[in-house]
This record gives structure tokens, sequence and C-alpha cells, in this order.
């Protein structure tokens, strides 16, 4: 499974010891503010060339508005930055909600070859509507799932039933260590974490206690 970090602030990128490698990191509007940031392609900007000093394979960046003419000048400005930085630049991916108001955007993304994240998506006909838009990713809110109320395992299922097809599974709104269990168990090609949830896991009570065991069991030892 391919683990993102869902942040827009190039500190929670490094991980402490003990933390798998991550692939990258996730961005959307709100994150972007949370972070301090105006969105404006600028703060975009800058975040893709903190990606290249933190050495992310992969950053996924959400366009703002359903706006054709200004999504056109971003990914301009952001495909043209990418080039400039050459072998060291990340990979882009574009995150669009799933909602027919961005289709138009969709099809501008293909065109340019970038990768496509449809985020947000909730039930099964978004899921296969997101499909046929072309989606590299789909990105459903678990979190969210769960607090509405739905199965959202039967909605893993389906994602992880169409990554066969090319459509892969980034999950995201992950709370436990017992959901992000679960997806790769389901063979989730992807999810995205807060830091903070990944730093936590990193060690662990069970681990410690085990560990104090052998260390008192070597000092016995004579």
């Amino acid at each position: 499974m391919k683990l993102f970090v869902d942040s827009a602030r190039p500190q929670d990128w490094q991980l402490p010891a003990g933390c798998p490698r991550i692939t990258g990191a996730t961005t959307n509007p709100t994150l972007v503010h949370r972070a301090g940031l105006a969105v404006r392609l600028a703060s975009y900007q800058s975040l893709l060339d903190a990606a290249v000093q933190a050495r992310l394979q992969v950053l996924m960046l959400q366009l703002p508005r359903p706006d054709l003419q200004e999504a056109h000048a971003w990914m301009d400005a952001l495909q043209s930055q990418a080039q400039s930085l050459g072998a060291h630049a990340p990979a882009l991916t574009i995150k669009l909600p799933c909602h027919p108001d961005w289709a138009a955007l969709m099809c501008a993304v293909r065109a340019r070859g970038l990768p496509l994240l449809v985020t947000g998506v909730a039930n099964p006909v978004q899921l296969l509507w997101a499909q046929q838009q072309g989606a590299h990713y789909v990105a459903p809110y678990l979190g969210r799932l769960q607090a509405d109320g739905r199965d959202m395992w039967a909605l893993v299922r389906a994602c992880v039933a169409l990554q066969a097809q090319g459509t892969d599974l980034l999950a995201a709104s992950i709370a436990s260590a017992d959901v992000l269990t679960g997806l790769i168990a389901a063979g989730a090609a992807a999810a995205t974490l807060k830091a903070e949830l990944l730093a936590s896991l990193a060690q662990d009570q069970l681990t410690a206690s085990a560990m104090a065991q052998f260390a008192q069991a070597t000092e016995a030892t004579p």
C-alpha cells in the first residue's frame, strides 16, 4: 500500500523513525487554509518547491474552483514549474471533487496527461461515474461515511474491485489503526492519513512492554 500524508504543511511530510516511507502528500483548499496559506496559485507553487526539498514522489493538489480558464492557467504554471525542477520534481496529480460541475476540468486534466484524483466519492454511482471520467484514483472519506451511518467497508470493497480496471482506491479520512489495518487487508492501493496518526503508530505500548520483558530477562542472566 502507498501511504500519503494529508497536509499542506511541509513539516508534516517528515515523519519520525519507525514510520514507513511515504509516497507523497495530498492537499485541498481546507488544508491549505489551515496551514496558514492563501488558496492561491503562489501557495501551490511554494508547496511544489517544498515537495522537492522533502523528496516526495507525488504531490496531489486540489484545484479550488470549477473555473476552466483558471484551471488551465494554474496547470500551465504548475506543469512549467515541475518541468523546470527536472528529475527532482514530484509527479503532479490533480484532485477534483466528485461532482458534475467539475466534469469539464476532469477532461482538461486528462487532456494534459496528468493523473486525476476524484475526491469525496460517497456512493457506488459516484464511484462508477468517477471511473468513467478517467480517474486514476478515487478518494472516499471513510470517517465521514462512518459518521453518517453508512457501510464504508462496502464502498471500500467496490473501490478495490475496480482497481484491476485502472482506478485505484486512495482511502481518506482515516481515524484509527483498525481502519488502516482493514484497508491493508482489503487490498487498498493507497491511503492518506494525518501526520499525527502516522507518528502515533510508529511506536506501540505492546511492543514497548515486550521489549521491557526482554531487557529484564537479559539483565537477569548471570
